[in-house]
């Protein structure tokens, strides 16, 4: 997979992708939706009540949805303490539904974006203002394969080295294309 991202100038960037790769970021966008989900009572069409929406005070128990929202205090991994829980609780309560809904935004615009390019593939442009929401896409990807693949800082380099045959190489090969596309997109905006 050669796709990267170039500057386009003005902080835009343009990127030339083949029918396998947006094959491959769509399906996994549109896993990421899945796994979002629509939040807590579902998506309203009621402006007033989506503002007063509240989420819940719980971490979510899938490990993937725990790395995409984790709690707000405490040690990541650590038994965290009665007052711990309840304070992270309360933040989660008001800021996961907005959270929840710029991860489906972002997700959203990488979709729509490659719908648009069609089947075939070609060179996709993206303005300066929506490069935001492809880092934030690429970034929750990454940290979900990651939390499949139970990446930490010490063994990622293991990564590189999987056999051919093993059952991860896949989610491995994207999690380190979805690596570079990040970085290369973070360069393109600069330049």
């Amino acid at each position: 997979m050669a796709g990267l991202f170039e500057s386009a100038g003005g902080g835009s960037a343009a990127i030339a992708l083949d029918e396998f790769e947006v094959s491959i970021l769509r399906t996994l966008e549109v896993q990421m939706l899945e796994l979002i989900g629509p939040g807590p009572g579902g998506q309203s069409e009621d402006p007033l009540a989506a503002l007063f929406a509240e989420g819940p005070t719980e971490a979510p128990q899938d490990p993937a949805l725990a790395r995409l929202f984790p709690d707000a205090y405490g040690e990541p991994g650590e038994p965290a303490d009665a007052d711990t829980r309840a304070m992270s609780g309360e933040f989660r309560r008001y800021t996961e539904v907005d959270l929840r809904a710029r991860k489906r935004e972002d997700a959203l615009a990488v979709v729509h974006a490659l719908d648009g390019l069609g089947e075939d593939g070609g060179v996709l442009e993206i303005a300066g203002d929506d490069c935001r929401h492809w880092l934030g896409a690429f970034n929750d990807l990454r940290l979900t394969l990651g939390s499949r693949l139970e990446v930490t800082e010490e063994d990622e380099q293991g990564l590189y080295r999987l056999p051919d045959t093993d059952e991860r190489k896949p989610l491995v090969m994207a999690y380190i294309w979805l690596g570079e596309l990040q970085e290369t997109l973070l360069e393109a905006m600069a330049g």
